[in-house]
């Protein structure tokens, strides 16, 4: 348990991002048990956003139709580049959140996914006035804002907005030292201006829940019955300032591991933070693609290319040397077409990664590697 705002949160959230599927919609009784474990567990932190897709509405279908209002909490989003051509459309979304998960109000209200690129559109559109009316209107009881670059822009717009109550960053153990996402450098910036702090991709999309081989190892040595999730999620969460730790849970089996540990949360002892240490080590040399499977990069390309899940293929081989599964993988995502070399290199994917990944030279590298 955490404690912020003069209340407890468990150090456990759920995400609502990655929700399993049933057909081309979501499968709401699979959530609907999820959400019920979860909160029979004692956790209350969901968190969803306008953008994810059927997200807002399996929210209402699966926790706010079913449980008293007060006894969970819930994050939302809204989004200044996505969705949003001006600023009525931009403060619409709020509106419309509101409608879709029928919640009344939003626990925790979030400026959505700030880049280099992006975060003087929340200027221009007057949203940082806005979200403190809602405050002001009781409909949003804590604002922040979640942040995709580097800590002198965090340090900047902290500066900036001393009235932010907390921010949402990108924090996992392989990318605490990464320069394109400076997870540390980040951490510390926002605990220096004594922000509290939700975490999202502690499992880095999934990546860290299957690892490269050397870094199981090395985990199963130590303790063969905790997976390797676990490690990860563990990690952030020993932190201090850690509101609550996002797990985008997509299947039940994934929330009955998560809860088997964060239930009775242990932080990491001085020995497991060793093993974190050289696992870094390990996955500093790694020559796998550190991509997040956020799928913004999708939205806008004109070749529809399912650039994530070829990212995922390619990475079978480049941390594993899984060279025929890599393979196997590649023809599965591109059965249909879509395939790397269909790339035009206009480059729109680039500019929406939250990651800063050069998307156009990793899917060149793809059709070497992955193409006859």
């Amino acid at each position: 348990m955490s404690n912020y705002f003069g209340k407890e949160v468990p150090k456990l959230g759920f995400g609502l991002m990655r929700l399993p599927k049933k057909g081309p919609g979501t499968d709401i009784e699979q959530v609907k048990k999820m959400v019920d474990m979860f909160m029979d567990a004692g956790f209350t932190y969901f968190d969803t956003a306008f953008v994810y897709q059927g997200s807002e509405e399996a929210t209402r279908k699966a926790l706010v139709e079913r449980y008293p209002r007060e006894s969970y909490t819930l994050a939302t989003k809204i989004n200044a580049f996505m969705f949003a051509p001006t600023e009525e459309a931009a403060k619409k979304q709020f509106y419309t959140s509101l409608e879709r998960t029928g919640a009344g109000y939003f626990d925790y209200y979030l400026l959505h996914a700030f880049m280099e690129n992006n975060y003087r559109k929340y200027d221009t559109f007057h949203l940082w006035d806005f979200v403190k009316e809602q405050k002001a209107k009781g409909l949003i009881k804590y604002f922040g804002f979640s942040f995709h670059a580097g800590p002198k822009l965090l340090d900047q717009i902290l500066t900036e907005h001393p009235e932010v109550d907390f921010v949402q960053l990108q924090i996992n153990y392989e990318d605490w030292e990464n320069p394109s996402v400076t997870s540390r450098a980040n951490y510390e910036v926002a605990r220096k201006h004594g922000k509290s702090i939700t975490v999202m991709e502690p499992v880095k999309g999934g990546t860290l829940a299957n690892p490269p081989e050397a870094v199981k190892n090395l985990f199963k040595a130590y303790h063969p019955d905790m997976s390797y999730a676990s490690w990860a999620i563990r990690f952030v969460a020993s932190l201090d300032g850690i509101i609550t730790v996002l797990s985008g849970m997509s299947n039940i089996e994934q929330m009955e591991d998560n809860l088997s540990y964060m239930k009775d949360f242990k932080p990491l002892n001085e020995e497991e933070q060793k093993i974190i240490q050289e696992a870094q080590r390990i996955l500093g040399h790694s020559s796998t693609i550190p991509c997040t499977a956020c799928h913004y990069c999708v939205e806008g390309c004109p070749k529809q290319i399912r650039i994530p899940e070829i990212f995922s293929a390619m990475n079978k081989q480049l941390g594993n040397g899984q060279k025929e599964e890599a393979l196997k993988a590649y023809k599965e995502v591109t059965g249909e077409g879509h395939k790397a070399s269909d790339c035009i290199k206009c480059r729109q994917c680039e500019k929406a990664c939250p990651q800063h990944l050069p998307i156009t030279d990793y899917l060149l590298t793809g059709v070497d590697m992955l193409e006859e």
